[in-house]
């Protein structure tokens, strides 16, 4: 008896631990009656963080814009940095995403679920329907944001409001409908997985219509047509707000997963830091030769370049392709800003038509060539690359066409330039009162003879 006593113990011990082992899932999959898996958590989770990281490049597009710019309207660059978040996020909630993701019967626009009054159970998510406004919110107000740089330092703050919200409000979530939202240009299978067409394009076309009906900046321009540099304050704000955004690109593009349980996570992350990484080589390697020096600014928008030419096809390429990408965007970086300043004589202080639009639509067109899947240099023929030109064409006119509208009404009515004289003075004094560098005084430097 003595020696069965331990025994049993021990078994009774043993079958104790096994019956709590067994009960963890169930105990975990029944604590919310929402969550019906652990994976459908994870998920969850990773979309809301993916999500904060793509906020957090509204910090990035903020120093990015500031730091190329001059001090005297830093404060003006952050204040429509962050108008546009908070404005667009009322706007998109209430109105945007059911466009973009809302029931429709021609492919065109969606018209249910305003102010998410419906489930949106055809989009067939597996997580939860806020957890994936939010992320669809910040990817929103990147394309909105992206507009205030190419006319930075004489927009007025009232009609950067104004537009901030249409975009937001309309042009962005049709564009998103028809390629995400399950419209025309999804139905023919156009691949554009985190948006260099539906978020960067769409930025960069609107850009480049606000930049051409407000006209250059004071003094970048003179009687002949010469072009005038005129550099931004801080550097190393402007390389900050690179990396910032570098880094908030892996939460845009392997967010875009909505799957924290995807495999396709690592090949993501890994297409789009190498994308970045060779936009930043090549632009430092074709400014190096082409202007006898390495170019700072270009180079830090080579990264960019190359963030934004991925982003439609990192999970449709492979590494070699993505690194090509990324190259090829690096190289045209340096030739586009140059061509929109020197012949087009369109300002853009920051160059976000050339990094958003002009790379965006790139990037979009390469995936009909290096997609391993139906890629033109795989095998697959020309249907999804003739899909791919198709869409980047309809998205530049139907943004170029709206934005024109937009601009013009607001050129007409309340004006889209500040005065002359608030111009010279700096938008922080001019348009709020105040300055971003309050008690700072630039000197000219000593020279020793």
């Amino acid at each position: 008896m003595k020696t069965r006593t331990p025994l049993l113990k021990k078994g009774i011990i043993l079958g104790l631990i096994t019956a709590l082992f067994l009960s963890i899932p169930g105990i975990a999959l029944g604590a919310d009656p929402s969550v019906e898996s652990n994976a459908v958590a994870i998920d969850t989770v990773w979309t809301l963080v993916a999500g904060f990281l793509v906020f957090f490049m509204q910090a990035g597009f903020a120093m990015v814009e500031a730091g190329f710019t001059r001090a005297k309207n830093a404060g003006n660059i952050i204040m429509k940095n962050l108008m546009d978040f908070a404005i667009g996020s009322l706007i998109y909630w209430l109105l945007g995403f059911a466009i973009m993701f809302g029931i429709d019967k021609a492919g065109l626009i969606g018209t249910t679920g305003f102010g998410l009054s419906d489930s949106f159970e055809h989009l067939g998510l597996s997580i939860p329907l806020p957890a994936f406004l939010l992320f669809q919110t910040v990817f929103a107000a990147t394309a909105a944001t992206i507009v205030s740089g190419a006319m930075a330092e004489r927009t007025k703050f009232i009609s950067y409001i104004i537009y901030s919200f249409v975009i937001s409000a309309v042009i962005y979530p049709v564009v998103g409908h028809w390629i995400w939202g399950g419209g025309w240009l999804a139905e023919r299978g156009m691949i554009d997985f985190a948006g260099s067409t539906v978020v960067h394009s769409v930025g960069g076309w609107a850009a480049l219509i606000g930049a051409i009906l407000i006209g250059p900046r004071v003094g970048k321009y003179d009687k002949d047509g010469k072009s005038h540099a005129i550099p931004g304050h801080n550097i190393t704000l402007g390389a900050l707000g690179v990396f910032i955004l570098w880094f908030g690109w892996f939460g845009f593009n392997p967010g875009s997963t909505l799957s924290g349980t995807s495999p396709d996570i690592g090949a993501i992350a890994l297409n789009t830091n190498l994308a970045a990484a060779a936009g930043a080589t090549v632009t430092m390697i074709v400014t190096w030769i082409k202007y006898k020096k390495p170019d700072v600014s270009l180079t830090l928008n080579g990264a960019l370049a190359g963030l934004v030419a991925i982003t439609a096809g990192c999970l449709a390429v492979s590494p070699v392709g993505a690194a090509i990408i990324g190259a090829l965007a690096g190289v045209l970086i340096v030739f586009s800003v140059e061509f929109i300043d020197l012949v087009l004589k369109i300002d853009d202080p920051v160059g976000a038509i050339s990094v958003h639009g002009v790379c965006g639509c790139f990037g979009t067109v390469m995936v009909g060539f290096f997609a391993v899947d139906g890629g033109l240099f795989y095998g697959g023929g020309t249907a999804l690359l003739v899909t791919q030109i198709i869409g980047v064409v309809s998205v530049f006119i139907w943004t170029a066409a709206t934005a024109l509208v937009l601009f013009g009404a607001i050129k007409a009515t309340l004006g889209l330039r500040v005065t002359e004289e608030e111009e010279v003075k700096g938008l922080d004094l001019g348009e709020h009162g105040m300055e971003a560098y309050s008690g700072f005084e630039m000197k000219a430097p000593s020279v020793n003879i």
